[in-house]
């Protein structure tokens, strides 16, 4: 965000940059703007950076904001979502739920303020003792929050992972089959005794727990597993641990995956949740692709292309417009950067 402030304007006391876009959502025409404000912060010549973020003219929160405008981005080093660590494909969802599922972004920030509190008291209660049932407060508030997001990402995955395995399918010329596996820290299947954890193939059907069921059954393993929460100073069950992972033909491709296999996965679900944004929606999110033609060999370039004219609004940034079909150039618009100033071609 930083980088967004001119570089000069920078030095100055105040700073300000402001983005300003508009945009048609039901048939309305919104306006967003989002401001990234440099101050001083007093101490050491240091700033802040924050943020504030208009829609029509009105001041919002961001939990407000979000899912006002959609959008799906796809950025070349967005292959640690799969090849990272859990936290990058717990971001991954997390971003494309907020946007999408009302009450998640709000849902997520609270649980995540009842985690530290608890974290918190675990860590006191161990080292100084006490009344171990303080921690049922913040057992309720963990367990109501965190039932909503452990809700949500088991339908939101089993869908995304049937559009995304029909692209991918095709992507691949019907070569490899893709599978999304969803591992809950708290997993409201019981484990069968003497079992750590379901191997990776096998196929898992949580629908049928409602969010009440599975409230009820994180409260109660918080529960069972106190003490040991208390001797570690630290909250081990939760979405906040959660897992996922991506199969291609069986193979984890977090482990295993070559960078071609990765990117092609990457970009199906991608492309899966730009279909997906849009039937929970009804409304297209804009898709925003940085250079992926460049990555990607002539065939998967042609067969993306494909893909992308049946979409209603795509951005995509290039340095080599020869990498596109032309007959793919002729459905869209040229925008062409120079020295920081944007114009239309004359040829375009």
């Amino acid at each position: 965000d930083r980088q967004l402030i001119n570089f000069v304007s920078s030095r100055e006391p105040l700073a300000v940059a402001r983005l300003v876009a508009e945009y048609r959502r039901a048939d309305r025409l919104h306006q967003m703007e989002v401001r990234l404000i440099l101050e001083s912060a007093g101490a050491n010549s240091s700033t802040r950076l924050r943020k504030e973020i208009l829609l029509d003219g009105v001041k919002r929160g961001v939990h407000e904001a979000i899912g006002s405008f959609t959008s799906v981005i796809f950025l070349p080093q967005m292959t640690r979502i799969i090849e990272g660590g859990p936290e990058e494909r717990r971001r991954y969802l997390n971003l494309a739920l907020s946007q999408t599922i009302p009450g998640y972004a709000q849902a997520l920030s609270e649980y995540g303020q009842a985690l530290a509190q608890r974290n918190a008291l675990l860590k006191q209660l161990f080292e100084r003792g006490g009344d171990p049932e303080q921690i049922v407060y913040w057992d309720t508030l963990l367990a109501e929050r965190g039932a909503l997001i452990i809700h949500a990402r088991i339908a939101a995955i089993q869908e995304l992972e049937q559009i995304a395995a029909r692209i991918h399918h095709r992507l691949t010329h019907t070569e490899e089959i893709l599978r999304l596996v969803y591992q809950p820290a708290y997993d409201p299947i019981p484990t069968p005794d003497g079992q750590f954890a379901l191997p990776l193939q096998t196929p898992v059907n949580r629908a049928g727990f409602s969010q009440e069921r599975i409230r009820q059954g994180f409260m109660q393993r918080l529960a069972e597993v106190r003490r040991e929460e208390i001797a570690r100073g630290v909250t081990t069950l939760g979405p906040h641990r959660d897992e996922l992972r991506l199969l291609s033909n069986g193979i984890d491709l977090s482990d295993f995956g070559s960078r071609g296999q990765v990117r092609t996965a990457l970009l199906a679900l991608k492309l899966a949740e730009v279909t997906w944004i849009k039937n929970k929606t009804g409304e297209w999110p804009v898709l925003l692709l940085d250079e992926i033609l460049a990555e990607l060999d002539s065939q998967r370039r042609a067969d993306l292309q494909t893909y992308l004219l049946e979409y209603e609004q795509t951005i995509l940034t290039t340095t080599d417009l020869s990498l596109f079909d032309p007959n793919f150039v002729q459905h869209g618009t040229v925008w062409q950067v120079e020295q920081g100033m944007v114009r239309v071609p004359e040829n375009s």
